[in-house]
């Protein structure tokens, strides 16, 4: 695992920080989530049935278009072809799920591996449009491994849970009993801390 500039497990029974400590570590690497978090504090608090985490991380990649990944060009305009050839292939998959979607997956054939080819009735605006389409959002699918990762380390039966993505700050709740305003403030304030140690 990359080391985080700040790990910290804080619980009110002292032999079972090491332990959570150790499960959050595992996941984190079992997700692959060292080189996003930069920060990371968890507090356990078994008499109120109480798991906060807040987590900042290291910055966020940008989302990926379809000019980043491949290039597009008409490529007959008798026939109103459009042309892309990919340069970044792991997006393809995204890429062609995205065309399938708009354009139907009788209007998209792959020639060759790394091409794509489509008609469209104005092939000109077409390819203005492909260019600036998201094919692929990291910060998403990162939010969505940061709430794996804290579903994972929280203690069983620990079923009531909040988070929210604020930038670079991922906060979580996590209790058996209904969560107090009070706890998810609690959360948003650990996370407030560690911005601080920037």
């Amino acid at each position: 695992m990359e080391s985080l500039e700040t790990f910290i497990v804080e619980s009110t029974v002292p032999e079972e920080g090491d332990a959570y400590k150790g499960i959050v570590a595992d996941i984190i690497t079992e997700l692959v989530l060292g080189g996003a978090i930069g920060r990371i504090k968890v507090v356990v608090r078994p008499e109120d049935s109480l798991y906060l985490m807040a987590v900042i991380l290291r910055g966020s990649q940008p989302t990926v278009k379809v000019s980043d990944m491949a290039s597009i060009e008409v490529s007959n305009y008798l026939k109103n072809e459009l042309t892309i050839s990919i340069e970044q292939e792991k997006y393809l998959p995204d890429l062609l799920e995205k065309l399938w979607a708009r354009y139907g997956r009788t209007k998209v054939y792959q020639p060759e591996r790394n091409t794509l080819k489509m008609n469209a009735e104005d092939v000109n605006a077409e390819v203005e449009f492909l260019k600036d389409m998201v094919v692929a959002d990291p910060r998403s699918t990162l939010q969505s491994r940061l709430v794996e990762m804290a579903i994972r380390a929280t203690p069983e039966g620990f079923r009531v849970r909040y988070h929210s993505m604020d930038g670079h700050r991922f906060v979580f709740a996590a209790s058996e009993d209904i969560l107090k305003p009070e706890w998810i403030q609690e959360a948003q304030d650990i996370a407030k801390e560690l911005m601080e140690d920037e």
